[in-house]
This record gives C-alpha cells, sequence and structure tokens, in this order.
C-alpha cells in the first residue's frame, strides 16, 4: 500500500493525583494542572489518539485500525483483530509522587473478569530519574499470600515488597502478574499490551478528597506471582552492531519485542514492514527521520504492518530510539 506513511499522533493526557510537571522536562507543552500520563499511541476506550500527519490526519486510531484492519497491525496481530483491539498502547509517565502498588492480570484472567479486556504486560524505560529513585517490582524474600494479605489489612505492606533502585537508561520487563509500582522521581516511557485494567493492593494510606481510593484485594490475590522474589533490572544484550547503529534486545514476550537502537551522527537503518507486524519507533535521545517524517525526543511514530521499506536516519548528532514490534 503506497500511500501508507509513518503516523504521528496527538498525545492523550490523565491526571493522576500522583502527577506532576515534569514532562515539560521532555520539551512538551502542558494545560494547566497535574499531567501524570502521555498517552503517546493509544487505541482504548478510555483514550484514543487522534493522527496527526497525512492524508489520514484527524482519524482516531480505533477509526484507522477498523479502516485498514490487519494492513495497519498485521498478521501476527490476527488474534487482536478478532478481538477487536489494537495490539499495543504507548505511554509517557511522570511519577511525581509514588503510584499505587498494584499488579495487572494476564490474558485468560481478564477474559473471564473484565469483559472483551487484555491483560497486561508491559515494560519501563528510566527516561530521567532523582538520585535516589527506586520502583517496587516483585515480593520481598518470605513473602506469603497470608502475610501479604494481612499487612494490607494491616496498611504495613512494606515489608513485603521488594524495591529495586533505577537510573536513567535502566529497563524493567513487568510481565502480567507482577507487583510493582513506580515510586517519586522517575519518569519513564512505557510499552504494554492495549489494556487499561489495574488491581490496586495498597495505596501509601493515601487520601483523595478525603478518602483512601478503592482497592481491589480479591483480584489482585488471584494475579500475584508470589515466585517473582526480588528479581533484578533486566540487562540488554547488543544483538547487532554495524555501520554505525547498535541494537540492544529490551525486551522480548509474546506480545512485543523492544530494541534499544543507537545510531552514529548521519547513519541510516533500513528497514521493512512486510505485512506481518506493525513498528512503533520513538526517539528518546537526539533526533531523527523515518522515511522523511522528522522525529525529535520525546516523539513516537507508527509504521503500518504494510507500509514496505522504510529508513530511519540519524541528524548530524547521535540519535537514540525505541524500536517495538510483534515477535
Amino acid at each position: 500500500m503506497p500511500s501508507l506513511y509513518p503516523l504521528l499522533f496527538k498525545p492523550v493526557l490523565k491526571d493522576y493525583i500522583w502527577g506532576g510537571r515534569n514532562l515539560e522536562r521532555l520539551g512538551r507543552e502542558l494545560p494547566a494542572g497535574i499531567i501524570a500520563e502521555s498517552w503517546e499511541i493509544a487505541a482504548h476506550e478510555d483514550g484514543t489518539t487522534v493522527v496527526e500527519n497525512g492524508r489520514f490526519a484527524n482519524l482516531l486510531l480505533t477509526e484507522l485500525h477498523a479502516q485498514l484492519g490487519l494492513d495497519l497491525i498485521g498478521s501476527r496481530c490476527a488474534w487482536a483483530q478478532e478481538r477487536g483491539k489494537f495490539p499495543l498502547l504507548i505511554k509517557l509517565l511522570d511519577a511525581n509522587q509514588q503510584l499505587s502498588v498494584q499488579v495487572h492480570p494476564d490474558d485468560d484472567y481478564a477474559l473471564a473478569n473484565e469483559g472483551n479486556e487484555l491483560g497486561k504486560t508491559e515494560m519501563w524505560v528510566v527516561l530521567d530519574a532523582a538520585p535516589d529513585a527506586a520502583v517496587i517490582f516483585g515480593v520481598a524474600a518470605g513473602t506469603t499470600p497470608e502475610k501479604f494479605r494481612q499487612a494490607i489489612a494491616d496498611g504495613n505492606l512494606e515489608p513485603y515488597m521488594h524495591t529495586l533502585p533505577v537510573q536513567k537508561g535502566d529497563v524493567v520487563c513487568v510481565p502480567a502478574g507482577s507487583l510493582h509500582a513506580i515510586l517519586a522521581g522517575v519518569l519513564i516511557a512505557e510499552i504494554q499490551q492495549n489494556s487499561n485494567t489495574t488491581y490496586r493492593v495498597y495505596d501509601w494510606n493515601r487520601l483523595q478528597n478525603g478518602k483512601p481510593r478503592a482497592l481491589h484485594v480479591d483480584k489482585a490475590m488471584d494475579v500475584i506471582n508470589f515466585s517473582q522474589v526480588a528479581p533484578t533490572l533486566c540487562q540488554p544484550p547488543l544483538i547487532a552492531n554495524e555501520n554505525g547503529v547498535a541494537r540492544y534486545l529490551l525486551c522480548q514476550n509474546e506480545y512485543f519485542v523492544t530494541e534499544r537502537v543507537e545510531m552514529a551522527a548521519g547513519s541510516v537503518f533500513n528497514g521493512r514492514c512486510d505485512g506481518s507486524t506493525l513498528e512503533i519507533w520513538g526517539v528518546i535521545e537526539g533526533s531523527a527521520t523515518i522515511n522523511g517524517v522528522a522525529l525529535t525526543a520525546v516523539r513516537f511514530t507508527l509504521l503500518p504492518a504494510a507500509l514496505g521499506t522504510f529508513a530511519v536516519t540519524a541528524a548530524s548528532e547521535p540519535v537514540t530510539l525505541l524500536r517495538t514490534y510483534v515477535g
């Protein structure tokens, strides 16, 4: 389909209580108030981005998906097409305050309990972090479901959560069932299944409008992976390095593969979308063009599965990108 091209989108902003103004540090112009999340590429009932460029401009991503089908998302996403779902969701998060401690279900549990919703496997790339920044990821040694549930009731879950220090550039792969929370002082890019199902298990005894936010303890206890004890950070391996383009494997699961691509000034990466999968590219440092569409940090573009050949060209300085596709 020669009329296809790299798609840019107008983000959807979310004003959850833990957000701030730190997305301005990424060059974003924000409306007044707290901004917690920027949904960069999204086709969900809780937020759908609008195409910003080219002949599809002003179409919702849901509308574009309905129009193009597998030519947009690819044959490897036929399972998502059957459920009427766009497969992925891309976000930026500003954890100006700590998020609640939470867990996401897998597809089977979500389908059984949340209607036509996907589960949520996700990954984080730390774009910036305060000197003492950390995340909650997994449970602490010695945690049992019985001790964990009692600690929730007592309002003292901290001894049973695993705290993991993070810094800029770190990567955390978060499968469904992982206990997790992003703590204060972290800016991340999140790549995830197209789902907004979250089971909140602990909110630090925080109040909103004088009341605690709702918890979802029973469902959370159904899906938490208590064998995930004190996991460590991912150590991305180098998968290719040629012609000024180095590629590192950040995360690989049944839903998506994400690479970090480091390009020398003026270098070119040539690829092809052959109909099997969409590709999502995002510049996180520097600037580049993809088939003539300019990207600066931090900005994402969607390459339709039937796009054909594409060329990523670094500007006159080195550039770092994230590349996501369905493996």
